[in-house]
């Protein structure tokens, strides 16, 4: 059994499935079922929309990023959820090697077309991709940042504490954390988790020439894959497919090497090649273009918690930020929550934290934080 592609009136592309009768001369075209219809494929030109939804999955190099279509949308089993299935989106991917039509599943980053593709939807009545039942997690019309509206923003990878007053914290997934503030060290507006977001920058930026997005998602795999780049000196650049135009990320393995052959997210094509090893993550222009030059220091505040009697503490490994525009530097140390009786009375980064008598260590904190980070 095999498939063809035929073109509708509104644009977009029916998808058949048929046998070849081979007692005809010549051989004819029988037993056709229709499949479903083709999903037209986002170039970087027309990305760009208020209604949308982020996907991601934990561990694993799967998730769109962001999902435009409005069929699609409908489909979605809530505005959010976690572990989820969710419906393949399949749009054109060129050829296979061997010269036959290809198409690919934005959803789950998988190919389709196999004859074992074909001839699950003819059985089924539902094109799906070979990875369809893979868990995803996601969110519709996500928050929408605008650094430039605000005097000061910070978003940072959130993972879970090191070590809290009632022991090791429960594991959980990364989020994303936010700070905005409307007035330079003033007050924050906005300090909270978010699963995921959608950064929104002025167009004149160009951080993506030639492709005219100004629109930006992050999700937990991408924050926490860059975070650990910038913690670790690892050299991350950005560019495009060479042929929709979307930026290219890198996820999981793929992030941790080095590679010049370029399979592409949003559109399935696997002909952009880069001139030496790359990684890729549209953050990283992100995070050049609201580097001020401060640079990330060590902090020198000092904090013994054996003095507070009766407290409740959270204690993290500071970690780098993926946004900051502050005009003053970051802080590398140990950040500390510290409530008396229900009241937050510290929420600051310290170069030395003392507890139960001994320094702790900023490098073996971040272990932990990662150990304790859910990932599957």
């Amino acid at each position: 059994m095999e498939f063809e592609r035929l073109a509708r009136t509104d644009g977009r592309n029916d998808i058949w499935a048929y046998e070849w009768d081979l007692t005809r001369k010549p051989p004819a075209k029988c037993n056709r079922v229709h499949l479903g219809i083709e999903q037209p494929l986002p170039h970087a030109s027309n990305m760009i929309s208020a209604n949308e939804a982020i996907s991601w999955a934990f561990g694993r190099t799967l998730g769109n990023i962001a999902t435009v279509n409005p069929e699609v949308l409908l489909r979605l089993p809530g505005t959010s959820g976690v572990n989820d299935i969710l419906e393949c989106e399949i749009v054109d991917a060129g050829l296979y090697q061997n010269g036959k039509e290809r198409l690919w599943c934005r959803t789950h980053q998988k190919h389709w077309g196999t004859l074992a593709d074909v001839k699950d939807a003819a059985n089924t009545g539902t094109i799906r991709c070979a990875q369809w039942f893979q868990p995803m997690s996601y969110i519709a019309n996500p928050y929408e940042l605008q650094p430039d509206n605000h005097a000061e923003v910070g978003v940072w990878c959130s993972l879970p504490p090191a070590l809290t007053s009632l022991g090791t914290p429960h594991s959980r997934h990364p989020n994303i954390h936010v700070h905005v503030r409307n007035a330079v060290e003033g007050t924050k507006i906005v300090d909270k988790d978010f699963s995921a977001l959608a950064i929104i920058i002025d167009a004149r930026a160009n951080l993506f020439a030639p492709s005219p997005i100004n629109k930006i998602h992050v999700t937990p795999p991408a924050a926490s894959d860059f975070m650990l780049a910038l913690e670790y000196g690892v050299h991350v650049t950005c560019f495009n497919c060479n042929y929709c135009g979307a930026p290219h990320l890198d996820l999981g393995i793929f992030n941790q090497r080095p590679h010049r052959k370029h399979l592409c997210g949003n559109c399935g094509r696997n002909n952009t090649w880069t001139s030496v090893p790359s990684t890729s993550s549209p953050l990283q222009p992100l995070h050049r273009y609201y580097d001020r030059g401060y640079g990330y220091i060590d902090s020198a505040r000092h904090l013994n918690i054996d003095e507070w009697d009766n407290c409740e503490f959270a204690l993290w490994a500071s970690t780098p930020a993926i946004i900051w525009t502050a005009n003053r530097p970051q802080e590398r140390g140990i950040h500390v929550h510290l409530s008396m009786d229900g009241t937050r009375v510290i929420d600051d980064t310290f170069g030395t934290v003392i507890y139960r008598g001994e320094p702790l260590n900023r490098d073996d904190m971040l272990k932990k934080m990662i150990d304790n980070t859910l990932n599957t």
